[in-house]
């Protein structure tokens, strides 16, 4: 999406959008539309806009459709789509632009054309062409839903009506490497401790405060005494303590915060929020407690940040969660089982050589406890939010605290925390890659079951976006390599053919057949012609590939020259050749191609086994046989082929 040039907002401009979004102009009134996400105010005001009456319009639907469906992130796609259509608008009609609204029925002309060219200024796969102009045709169809709201007929019907833009192609984020994702759990984990130290030191350094009257404007101690006891305000802060360039060096060091530079002008704003800091957890220290609750849970950002005190049971042996995933309207009660501690903690080497030891990393249990237990003082301060555990304290530059539910900021965002905590992350820096990392490693532990794996979504949803991970990808190429490498060697098994032992120098004796890969007693056999087949040795019969184990088998000689257990010595070459006069009458009997299904292998290595035969052995197998001393014993139905 290309970025809009933001202009940076002086301090009158936000308390006039401030003043705006606490006193909203009514439907049809002037002056700005103002909407807030978390962190951010967005105002659309009508006067900026030739077509300011069509801005109007459209910038009435959006704030209404904002706090009706309490949308966030997605409310920015709405204020972009309505300040661009208006820009095209005013650019494509000039000064007639003035008199141009949703009644208008030249504006459905305007859309389609707007709609057209939205494709120009992004990617080809970009998914922002298709969104920008569906927001747009939802905020007319949500106004031509008010009867008191006029909309050209055309134009809602044009609405209504299908989407010439595509979606375009979304791409699907890729699971965090182990390495990244054991990085995250660990720095989670540190997060945490030192949160918990800094709270403890913050409330025990209060505890030997007194009231600033009495001590200190500038003393830690008597601050945070104050701020405990409710005996100062934050504006007491503002007006009362001295100034900045009088503080003493450890104040000014702790109100600039580790590795900053003090700086007067903010340096109360700073000291107030710094306190706050070391009695309660903020926006920056809850980013841990989701990655270890993701970590541990498998479940979304969503539903982890979700469940408040009466959604916790803590087991004897875990904890059972009530989990809410709104967006698919569905409600869970899930219980997850600690696992049994070892009796030492197995400690894990660092890159710097530190040993450290985080158990338990994954017991929902404990995290939950630890959460509970350090937002317990920010509860106690909002009692009117129930449904979360992620409740912050923050600070705001008018000297008020908000006691509230987590919202992270741009500027405290899942980025900004890695960079905070050190943590490299190679691609987008996504809590949603989180989840992924946990499914890939359910479908390893699961050996790639997606009934087991996909067990809080649709197997569907499971094949569209968490089976296209690297990893999963990576386990599916070596899974059908491992098979058709299993299958080929089974093959190989079967033609791989005899052992020939044809490079001896006179007879072959028990040695070195031992030396060749037979035992005493299968080499002994073999040398007392115990074991000869007809054309071959055999090292064990009744383990043949062709028949059950401990069967004699039951195709030798026939199929003893593609049989891996036959062994041809010098001795059998008279056979040998006597067979090969069989198979070369067959091949005069049978059509080429039945001979090959038949006899292809044999003939192929009976062939090569001749070939490393000299002139002068072949000469002295075929006197054997002329004198008689040699003869192929082969079975009746060798003599009778029927060529199918």
């Amino acid at each position: 999406m290309p970025k809009e040039r933001r202009k940076g907002r002086t301090q009158k401009e936000r308390a006039r959008l401030r003043s705006a979004l606490e006193n909203p102009v009514p439907p049809g009134g002037i002056g700005p539309r103002v909407v807030e996400i978390p962190g951010v105010l967005m105002a659309v005001d009508p006067s900026d806009f030739g077509c300011s009456r069509l801005a109007m319009e459209l910038a009435d639907e959006w704030v209404e459709y904002v706090a009706a469906t309490a949308i966030t992130m997605h409310a920015r796609v709405y204020y972009l789509a309505i300040t661009r259509f208006c820009r095209f608008v005013d650019k494509e009609l000039g000064p007639a632009a003035e008199a141009v609204s949703l009644s208008d029925r030249n504006l459905c002309d305007l859309l389609l054309k707007w709609e057209l060219a939205l494709p120009e200024t992004y990617a080809e796969t970009s998914t922002y062409p298709g969104m920008l102009a569906g927001v747009v045709r939802v905020l007319i169809i949500r106004r031509d839903d008010h009867r008191d709201r006029p909309v050209d007929s055309d134009l809602a019907r044009l609405a209504r009506g299908p989407a010439l833009l595509g979606s375009g192609e979304k791409q699907e984020r890729d699971e965090f490497k182990r390495q990244e994702k054991r990085a995250l759990v660990r720095a989670a984990w540190k997060s945490v401790h030192a949160t918990r130290t800094r709270l403890e030191e913050g409330w025990g350094l209060a505890a030997q405060g007194r009231h600033p009257e009495q001590g200190s404007w500038t003393s830690i101690p008597d601050l945070l005494w104050g701020l405990t006891h409710e005996q100062i305000a934050l504006t007491d802060i503002h007006q009362l303590v001295p100034s900045p360039r009088e503080w003493p060096p450890d104040l000014q060091e702790f109100a600039a915060g580790p590795g900053r530079v003090f700086v007067a002008q903010v340096a109360r704003v700073q000291l107030a929020r710094n306190l706050f800091a070391r009695l309660y957890p903020n926006t920056f220290d809850l980013h841990a407690f989701r990655i270890l609750l993701m970590d541990a849970t498998g479940y979304t950002s969503e539903e982890v940040t979700g469940f408040g005190e009466t959604g916790v049971e803590f087991l004897p042996k875990g904890v059972r969660l009530t989990l809410l995933k709104n967006r698919a309207k569905r409600r869970r009660h899930r219980a997850f089982h600690d696992r049994p501690a070892p009796k030492e903690p197995a400690p894990e080497e660092d890159a710097d050589g530190q040993l450290t030891v985080d158990w338990p990393r994954r017991e929902a249990s404990e995290v939950v406890r630890q959460l509970m237990d350090m937002t317990a003082r920010v509860r106690a301060k909002a009692p009117n939010v129930t449904h979360t555990l992620f409740v912050t304290a923050t600070v705001q530059s008018n000297f008020t605290v908000v006691f509230d539910e987590w919202k992270p900021v741009a500027h405290s965002s899942f980025r900004h925390w890695l960079a905070a905590v050190g943590v490299e992350i190679e691609g987008d820096p996504h809590i949603g890659r989180m989840r992924k990392s946990v499914k890939v490693e359910k479908a390893i532990v699961t050996e790639g079951r997606i009934s087991a794996t996909a067990d809080d979504h649709a197997e569907e949803t499971f094949a569209r976006h968490y089976a296209q991970g690297t990893t999963l990808r990576i386990m599916s190429g070596r899974t059908i390599a491992t098979a058709q490498q299993h299958w080929f060697d089974k093959a190989l098994e079967r033609v791989d053919g005899p052992t020939v032992i044809s490079d001896a120098a006179g007879d072959v004796d028990q040695d070195l057949l031992e030396d060749s890969g037979l035992s005493a007693q299968e080499a002994e056999d073999i040398i007392a012609g115990q074991l000869d087949m007809g054309v071959s040795h055999c090292k064990n019969p009744y383990q043949s590939p062709y028949s059950r184990p401990g069967e004699l088998c039951a195709v030798a000689p026939l199929r003893c020259l593609e049989c891996r257990n036959a062994w041809i010595l010098p001795t059998n070459l008279p056979q040998l050749l006597l067979f090969k006069a069989h198979l070369e009458r067959l091949r005069t009997v049978l059509t080429p191609p039945a001979f090959e299904r038949l006899w292809g292998q044999s003939w192929v290595n009976l062939r090569a086994v001749l070939k490393d035969r000299t002139p002068e052995e072949l000469d002295q197998a075929r006197k054997h046989i002329d004198a008689g001393q040699a003869v192929l014993d082969l079975p009746l139905a060798a003599n009778t082929e029927f060529d199918a």
